[in-house]
């Protein structure tokens, strides 16, 4: 029986693809045990962590112009040591369950970044998962080197991303706002779109790299080290609601990469030079 992909009826839901998914996630890291990092954005916005063993308890305190209410908790949190005193921490609030926060430190530099993933409803030109970043210095360290900041520079590049043994990924990064991926093993084989996306530098090599799908309710953040074309390494967290539409899916994963091509446009064509409509 021949399968219509095109019927996007019969894609698998989010929760359908996390089995598995998850072998090439990179082992927790114990660093940040004990230590409490507080980070301030541009409007004064406090947010205090205080790492534990599989768990970060966290008080905001919003500055002058945040809508956001003062709030405290504590929730299961996992810290990925993505390089040199750069850390990536993932948690899903406990009293907010349609938002999930990814929040990248850099310790030598002083600087952070905060992706917070909110579950709404898709509508026309809105995805139903919405992505906001907030970039923050950490509190009582100098700032030093660039600020995280986004970027264009993954234009151009085809990268192979392999997620288990039975899970493979392509990803093309076409402009400012698009990307297209394929699957190429796995309970997806054979499906492949065009969704929307952000890209951020952290460091030289080393971004942020999120999108928001438009057929599955979902979205992923990860933090990519792209430095070795042929070794490319990536940590992330898929979220958005599962297959009875009534609750959520949140899971972190790991892949192992490599380049495989890069595109160059003639100048007057690149989609990194082009001005934004």
């Amino acid at each position: 029986m021949t399968t219509n992909l095109s019927d996007t009826t019969t894609w698998l839901p989010l929760d359908g693809l996390a089995p598995g998914f998850d072998a090439n996630k990179a082992q927790p890291s114990s660093d940040l045990h004990g230590r409490t990092i507080t980070i301030v954005d541009e409007r004064g916005t406090r947010i205090t962590h205080t790492f534990g063993p599989g768990e970060v308890t966290w008080t905001y305190e919003p500055g002058e112009g945040d809508p956001t209410e003062a709030a405290s908790q504590t929730d299961a949190c996992e810290v990925i040591r993505v390089d040199d005193d750069l850390y990536y921490a993932q948690f899903h609030h406990e009293y907010l369950p349609n938002e999930a926060v990814s929040l990248v430190l850099d310790l030598r530099g002083g600087h952070a970044l905060a992706i917070l993933s909110v579950i709404g409803e898709a509508a026309p030109g809105h995805t139903a998962v919405q992505q906001h970043f907030a970039p923050a210095r950490i509190e009582g360290m100098q700032q030093t080197g660039e600020a995280p900041a986004p970027t264009n520079e993954l234009i151009g590049r085809r990268a192979l991303w392999v997620y288990s043994s039975q899970h493979a990924y392509e990803h093309v990064y076409l402009s400012p706002h698009w990307y297209s991926w394929q699957c190429l093993a796995g309970p997806e084989q054979g499906l492949a779109d065009t969704d929307e996306q952000t890209t951020w530098r952290i460091r030289p090599g080393i971004y942020v790299f999120a999108w928001r799908e438009k057929v599955i309710p979902c979205g992923s953040v990860t933090i990519a080290d792209h430095r070795d074309q042929r070794s490319l390494r990536s940590h992330g967290v898929l979220f958005g609601v599962d297959e009875a539409g009534t609750g959520q899916t949140h899971f972190t994963f790991g892949a192992f990469g490599r380049l495989l091509s890069n595109t160059v446009h003639p100048a007057e064509y690149d989609p990194a030079l082009q001005p934004e409509r």
